[in-house]
């Protein structure tokens, strides 16, 4: 579990698949992030929940698996680019963003991204199937970024970038076209599933 408040900007050191070609490694130079965390943790990897496999040098390693690859923008990462990273909650920390699972629902494409005051605005397709469980100024995790959504249109969300949000995460580099991981509040998906019984 997770809160959507990035801790740190990590680096790709290397993305190789595996000797099957099935599986994708990933190796993050993040060093706050790798002196919290041990062998088999788990760690919000630009929204994404994957169990730390190496953990030393002030570098993460993970292992993506398939349904992994599938499902998020992890198969397009390259070395150099940077990723939002979270560790997993821990009892009696505050939890200042909402609950994220690091269980990505789909794929959303960057519309726009334009300065708005000090901040800027964010303007998101979302796939219908993701989109339905959105409502005004409920959340939706992006790259594992916990974010308000400030308006809705028939093909996705607009949101209100702070200042800070662009400084400490990777949004701040957000092209029109870009892929992002994306994952509607859980509660939402709950509520769905009681009302359907």
């Amino acid at each position: 579990m997770f809160t959507g408040i990035v801790r740190e900007k990590g680096r790709v050191v290397s993305a190789a698949l595996n000797g099957d070609g099935r599986s994708l490694v990933l190796r993050i130079a993040a060093p706050q992030t790798a002196a919290q965390t041990s062998l088999g943790d788990s760690v919000s990897v630009a929204g994404c929940c994957l169990t730390a496999v190496g953990a030393d040098d002030g570098e993460l390693a993970f292992e993506a698996v398939p349904e992994s690859l599938a499902r998020t923008t992890l198969a397009e990462l390259g070395e150099g680019v940077e990723v939002n990273l979270e560790s997993a909650l821990r009892a009696g920390e505050p939890l200042g963003g909402h609950y994220v699972q690091g269980h990505v629902d789909g794929v959303g494409r960057v519309r726009s991204l334009e300065p708005d005051g000090d901040g800027a605005r964010l303007l998101l397709d979302v796939p219908a199937e993701i989109l339905r469980y959105c409502v005004e100024k409920g959340s939706l995790a992006v790259d594992g970024v916990s974010l308000t959504i400030a308006a809705l249109d028939e093909r996705g969300v607009g949101i209100a970038l702070v200042p800070h949000t662009l400084l400490e995460t990777t949004l701040s580099g957000l092209q029109a076209g870009d892929a992002v991981n994306l994952e509607a509040d859980v509660l939402a998906k709950y509520v769905e599933r009681l009302a359907q019984r």
